[in-house]
């Protein structure tokens, strides 16, 4: 059993705001001391999954069958196994207890797994995790799923995140991005609570960080804009997102 964390955790504030199970009441009082701060959440974080899993199914229909997920929070509710079921996927964080929490939920899974993984600094992923859960490691398109992290990284680290993992994975992998738009800029209580490690950036000035990675057709888009299934979802624009190929 995962021991009760003492300080919140974003994936599993997130968990919470989308009416998971995976969360602690110390993830509660500070979602809750959010939306007090900006208001409602939930809407905005169902809409974030579900560019996820639109993205996901796109890479699954383009034949990609290996997906590496960074900063992956808990493994639950419309998470990529869940989304592409068939394909394999290897899920990574820093953070210890949802490690922990996310090798729980997914025990006995012979398709996902999970191990650390810091996304700046690729290569210290666990060799024997990769062989277990990313068979076509090396030979075959990866997708790759860097979703909620970018806010927390600086432009230097970010793009040498990025040219790090483009050099790692085969020509044809892709990579599924988002990024905090200026949406908290009104919210100044709201923005303080996030910390001076927190990153919005202007869209239009965001496909540089990109580097090597060539992005799609569809741009970096608000999230709920991203190929939508009928109507767009009606949340505000804080989050943009989009693919970018190998």
């Amino acid at each position: 059993m995962t021991e009760t964390p003492l300080a919140p955790s974003t994936a599993r504030m997130i968990d919470y705001w989308l009416g998971g199970r995976h969360h602690f009441p110390v993830d509660i009082a500070a979602a809750t001391a959010f939306e007090g701060a900006y208001g409602p959440c939930a809407a905005i974080f169902r809409s974030l999954r579900d560019f996820s899993g639109r993205v996901v199914s796109h890479l699954e229909a383009q034949g990609i069958e290996n997906f590496l997920v960074f900063g992956a929070g808990v493994p639950t509710q419309g998470n990529v196994h869940e989304v592409a079921a068939s394909a394999h996927v290897l899920y990574t964080d820093i953070d210890p207890v949802t490690i922990a929490l996310g090798q729980e939920i997914l025990a006995g899974h012979d398709r996902a797994g999970y191990a650390f993984g810091d996304a700046t600094a690729p290569d210290g992923i666990d060799p024997a995790a990769i062989a277990s859960f990313l068979p076509g490691w090396g030979r075959e398109p990866i997708g790759v799923v860097f979703l909620g992290l970018a806010a927390f990284l600086d432009d230097p680290t970010l793009a040498r995140a990025l040219d790090q993992l483009h050099r790692a994975v085969p020509a044809g992998s892709m990579l599924a991005f988002d990024f905090d738009g200026q949406e908290l800029a009104d919210h100044p209580a709201a923005l303080a609570m996030m910390g001076e490690g927190f990153h919005m950036r202007d869209p239009a000035g965001f496909p540089a960080l990109l580097g090597n990675w060539r992005l799609t057709v569809d741009g970096a888009v608000p999230v709920a804009r991203w190929r939508p299934d009928g109507e767009p979802a009606d949340v505000p624009d804080a989050f943009y997102g989009g693919l970018a190929l190998k």
